[in-house]
Parts: C-alpha cells; sequence; structure tokens
C-alpha cells in the first residue's frame, strides 16, 4: 500500500460543494453537431439575460452549464434543466428569453418538449424519452451532464478516483487481472481482450513504454469517439493513467484527427488542469509515479486507425502499416514496447476499477462484456450517440431508441461498422449484437457506426460509396489494397452506370476474396466486407442492375428515363429551352419528345414544365 498526498474523497466533497454553490443550473449541450446549430450564441444569450450571476426570489443563483455530447443530435440543442427534471429540444436562439422566463416562473415552455413519434405527446423528462430509456450508459454516463471543461466537474462525479485505488494499492499485475476478469474487449473494432493485450505489453519488462490512445476515428458517420473527448475528457486521460501504471509506461500520445478540433481543445485544456492538480505529471498524488500525455494530431488518413499506421505517423513518417510480427506490445512506437487502445476501451478502465469486474461482466453476452457504443444516422427518427448493451438486438435498437424509419418507410438494412463493416437485413433484426454474432452474419462491429437505410436505398450504390471511400482512403502499400479496390470500384461504377455483365459479378467477388486474403492490413483485408454481404444478401438487385438495366430503387441516374407524356404536353416548348443538351425536340403547340440517346437526366425539364407533362420512369 501506498499513502496518498491527495485525498480523492476530500477533493470529491469540495467539488461537490462547489457545484452546489452554482445553484439552477441550465445544462445546454456543447457538443461538435449543437456548436453548429448555434448552442454557443445560446449559452451567450442565457448569459447575457442574467444567468451566472442572477439573484431571483425562488433561487439564489442560475448558472449556464455549457457541456459535452447529449446524444440525442436528431434534436439538438439541447437544453436540460435538472432542477425542473425538463428537457428541450431543437432549442433556437429566439427561444431562450422565453424559456429563461419559464425558470423565474417555474413554468415548462410545452412546445419546446420532445414529441413521441408515436403516442404524439410531448415528454418533459429525459428518462422519459424512449431514445435515453432504452440505453444504459457507462462510457458515456457523464457526458452532458458535467462541464466538459472543469476537471472539479469531473472529480465530483469520482473522477480520478479509480487512479487514486490503483496508486494506493501499488499493484499493476491486480490492476491487469481486473481488467483481464471483466471480460473486456477492444472497441475499436478488432475486439482483442484489452486485458491480455495489457498482459502481453506489461511482460516486456526493462527500459521504456509506451501507451497510445488510437482517437483517428475515420469511419464516415461515427463520432463515438469524439463526443466521449468532447464531453468527458478527464474519464479518458484516467484510463490512460491506469493503463500506463498496469503496464509500466511513463509517456503516452492521445492520436486525435485535426478535423477534431473542439476535442483537441478540451482534452489539452485537460491535461493541463490534471496537471496543476497532480493528477497527472511527475510524483502523481505523492506515489511516485510519473505520466506525461501528449497530443498528436492526424492529417485525417483513415489507414492511420490502423495501429502500426498511426505509430509511424506518430514518428513523423508517412501513416503507412507494417507487417506483423513484431506487434507493438513487443515493439511499437519508437521501437518500444506500446499499448495501442481506443479511447471508449480506456474510458471504461475507471468504471471497472470502481465498480469492479463483475459488475462490468454482467452485463452483455458471454462472449462480449459490457456496452457498446453506436452512431445512429440514416434514416431512423432519432439520430444520435447511443450506448446499450452488448447482445441488444437491431430491432431494439432501430425502432425502440432510433424510433422506427422515417416517414413510415419500410426498414431495408443496416450498414454496421462503417466502410468495415458489412450490411444486415430485415432477417437479423432480432440477432443479439456482438462481435461473434456479427461476424457470423457478414459483419462486425467495428467503432460502432450504424447507418439505417429504408426501402427507397440502393444497395448497389451503397457499395460503390464505401468502396470509393476505402479506395480513396488506401495508402497504396500493398497490391491487392492498391489495385483491387481500384477494380472492384470500377465495376461497380459499371453496374449503377448500366454498363455491366453478368460476368462482371464474378470478378467481383473474385476480387473481394483475393483482397481480405493478401492484404497487408486490416483496410484492405475489410474494404470488401460491404460488397460481399450487400452480394450475399441483395443480389437480385445487382442483377436487375445488369441484366434488366434497372434501378429498383429508382436512385441510378444512369437508370432513370425521363419521358414526356403526350396527351398532357401542350408544346410550350419551355422544356426544351431549358434542356442543357438539346436533347428536346417538337414544334410549338404539339407533344414534345426527349432523345434518350442525349438525355443527362438532369432534370431540369422536369422542373420546367408547367403541365406535369414530364415524369421519371
Amino acid at each position: 500500500m501506498t499513502e496518498l498526498k491527495i485525498d480523492i474523497k476530500q477533493e470529491q466533497a469540495r467539488a461537490l460543494e462547489d457545484i452546489k454553490k452554482q445553484g439552477f443550473r441550465i445544462l445546454v449541450c456543447a457538443g461538435t453537431g449543437c456548436v453548429a446549430n448555434g448552442s454557443l450564441q445560446i449559452i451567450d444569450k442565457f448569459r447575457e439575460l442574467g444567468a451566472d450571476v442572477a439573484v431571483m426570489s425562488d433561487y439564489d443563483k442560475l448558472t449556464v452549464v455549457p457541456t459535452g455530447c447529449h446524444g440525442f443530435c436528431e434534436q439538438g440543442v439541447l437544453v436540460v434543466i435538472p432542477d425542473m427534471d425538463v428537457t428541450y429540444v431543437k432549442v433556437r436562439l429566439d427561444d431562450v428569453e422565453e424559456i429563461y422566463e419559464g425558470i423565474k416562473n417555474n413554468q415548462i415552455v410545452e412546445r419546446l418538449l420532445y414529441t413521441d413519434p408515436h403516442s404524439n405527446q410531448k415528454i418533459h423528462k429525459s428518462e422519459e424519452i424512449n431514445f435515453y430509456a432504452k440505453q444504459t450508459r457507462t462510457a458515456l454516463a457523464n457526458c452532458g451532464h458535467i462541464n466538459a471543461e472543469s476537471i472539479d466537474a469531473a472529480i465530483s462525479v469520482h473522477g480520478y478516483e479509480a487512479l487514486a485505488k490503483v496508486l494506493e494499492q501499488n499493484n499493476p499485475d491486480a490492476v491487469i487481472d481486473e481488467i483481464e476478469k471483466s471480460g473486456l474487449r477492444g472497441r475499436g473494432g478488432g475486439g482483442f481482450p484489452t486485458g491480455k493485450k495489457w498482459r502481453f505489453t506489461a511482460a516486456n519488462k526493462g527500459g521504456k513504454s509506451y501507451v497510445v490512445c488510437n482517437g483517428d476515428e475515420g469511419d464516415p458517420g461515427a463520432f463515438m469517439d469524439r463526443s466521449v473527448m468532447e464531453g468527458d475528457p478527464h474519464k479518458l486521460l484516467e484510463g490512460i493513467a491506469i493503463a500506463a501504471f498496469a503496464i509500466g509506461a511513463d509517456e503516452a500520445y492521445i492520436y486525435v484527427r485535426a478535423e477534431y478540433p473542439l476535442a483537441i481543445k478540451r482534452l489539452r485544456k485537460a491535461i493541463s488542469d490534471a496537471v496543476e492538480r497532480n493528477f497527472l505529471g511527475q510524483n502523481i498524488m505523492g506515489s511516485g509515479f510519473n505520466l506525461d500525455i501528449h497530443i498528436k494530431e492526424g492529417a485525417g488518413a483513415f489507414v492511420c486507425g490502423e495501429e502500426t499506421a498511426l505509430i509511424a505517423s506518430i514518428e513523423g513518417e508517412r501513416g503507412m502499416p507494417r507487417p506483423k510480427p513484431p506487434f507493438p506490445a513487443n515493439k511499437g512506437l519508437f521501437g518500444r514496447p506500446t499499448l495501442i487502445n481506443n479511447v471508449e476501451t480506456l474510458a471504461n478502465v475507471p468504471l471497472i476499477i470502481l465498480k469492479g469486474a463483475d459488475w462490468f461482466s454482467s452485463m452483455g453476452t458471454e462472449t462480449s462484456k459490457g456496452t457498446k457504443t453506436f452512431a445512429l444516422t440514416g434514416e431512423v427518427n432519432n439520430t444520435g450517440l447511443i450506448e446499450v448493451p452488448m447482445g441488444t438486438t437491431l430491432r431494439q435498437i432501430v425502432f425502440d431508441i432510433g424510433g422506427g424509419i422515417r416517414k413510415g418507410k419500410k426498414f431495408k438494412a443496416v450498414q454496421i461498422g462503417g466502410p468495415s463493416g458489412g450490411c444486415l437485413t430485415e432477417e437479423h433484426l432480432d440477432i443479439p449484437m456482438d462481435y461473434d454474432n456479427l461476424i457470423k452474419a457478414g459483419a462486425m462491429v467495428g467503432s460502432g457506426g450504424l447507418v439505417v437505410m429504408a426501402e427507397d436505398t440502393c444497395i448497389v450504390e451503397v457499395a460503390r460509396f464505401f468502396m470509393n471511400f476505402t479506395q480513396n482512403e488506401s495508402c497504396g502499400k500493398c497490391v491487392p489494397c492498391r489495385e483491387g479496390t481500384k477494380n472492384m470500384l470500377k465495376i461497380l461504377e459499371k453496374i449503377v452506370a448500366g454498363k455491366a455483365e453478368m460476368k462482371d459479378l464474378d470478378t467481383l467477388e473474385e476480387l473481394a476474396k483475393t483482397i481480405k486474403d493478401g492484404s497487408l492490413c486490416g483496410l484492405g483485408k475489410t474494404a470488401p466486407n460491404p460488397v460481399l454481404s450487400t452480394l450475399k444478401y441483395f443480389k437480385d438487385e445487382y442483377i436487375a442492375h445488369i441484366k434488366d438495366k434497372k434501378c429498383p430503387a429508382g436512385v441510378c441516374t444512369a437508370m432513370k428515363k425521363i419521358v414526356i407524356m403526350e396527351d398532357l404536353c401542350k408544346g410550350c416548348t419551355k422544356c426544351a429551352r431549358n434542356c442543357p443538351v438539346d436533347a428536346i425536340s417538337g414544334s410549338v403547340k404539339q407533344p414534345h419528345k426527349i432523345d434518350q440517346s442525349k438525355c443527362i437526366k438532369c432534370e431540369a425539364c422536369l422542373k420546367n414544365c408547367p403541365f406535369k407533362a414530364i415524369v421519371l420512369e
């Protein structure tokens, strides 16, 4: 046991007392999404009206608290008033005065409450909104509830208590035992057992070692790690510190893409504040443990999410993967043993240390313990950031938390795991979502991107979009990925252009399998997944594009046909005058015709026809 010079319980008591002095609190989402919708101006308006200084008859003080992401992105800007137990959604600058007056008069602004899409009822309590009620938040527990830029706010919700516990017990092996026992697996996509990775790295004793936090979140539509870094940065720092203590490292890096300026700003402040309070830096809490944490800004290359490419980037080289072995646990950053975990993985560590491995392993499935965050996007009513126990079904996520498909459309599919993942269909709605079940279904958890598609989505175009993304992001180091993805993309482009032949499907599948088997890193090995999974479950759509020259969803431009209904055409010539390629001919007051060989499907004629005589087939 080590006697620490900082009493963390006393620090918590002081922090809680300071928060009480804030009086009546107004929590305004200041995550990236809500900032883009004007939340900073809303915060300024509240302060202009008197929040932070106002003394009223019912309340000693009113304080505006800028928080991290609340998760309910579809409804931003969100304003939560805990003492009134009310959540306001889609708040705009013009609404601030009405909210402010409502607080003073203890009245709720009904029009700003969330409306349940099924019951059409107004709901004012967050815990009664299905989006929140159906979740289990651990890594995201504090996001949206505390001031993301206040170390005291973090301490008030048990921040650095877990670090104090492990430093006081002074038993690195016991820490690794606890993480191993919890069943925590890497949340970055691979799902490798976290405790096992820590043990491998710790085994390389003697000399320098490092911890690297992978915050290079590059999947289209994914923002899980960003929200943790923006909304609860001290939890991440604490997780890194515990990992560093466990493996014997005294230096760590957080690799964050430069496209996350708000996350970088808040992380820098959090590190500075933690060093000042002696939760990081030299002789932490008087324990003799030292840790310096640096931030490395990445240039936004998707391949740098792969751990060896990330290491190369930190070292100042071009971010390209290296063959393994040796693995980073043996020879990583600057040739030294290196532990690499992603943001969500490390954010779970303090809670496991505080609440115990049994608490964490009580959630989830037999082989996938705990919870998982997902970025829920696409054709679903409630988009946003969610966290659910491993094993939760797609049906629960899409129809309970997500509120179902927009505009009453029919569910078609979900792309899960980003460009490295796969497509799941209606037949998969009730399978428990965990690492093993998703792999069996031809998909993967990945980092947690989850794009919901409705009946009018073209699956072939979705596959083309993701292949275009991965082809652009290929570093080009190995031939299978560099040339293979390029040729797969060419075939997909031929299919959506209506120029493919049936033999192209065989070539596409053969290329996909070759790339999976022969690529150097995870980017190439998983790049064909969206194509393989859509070929498996939606092959009929590919065949329709090739044989019938028809896009079943009516999306692919090359297969659209614009025609003029002769019985409705008045011969006004407006369509011909607006056609940029002179594809329309006809005399005045006579029905016109479109030359399909010239038509570029720009739809200018369709938009300009005053008689609705032009239709899209």
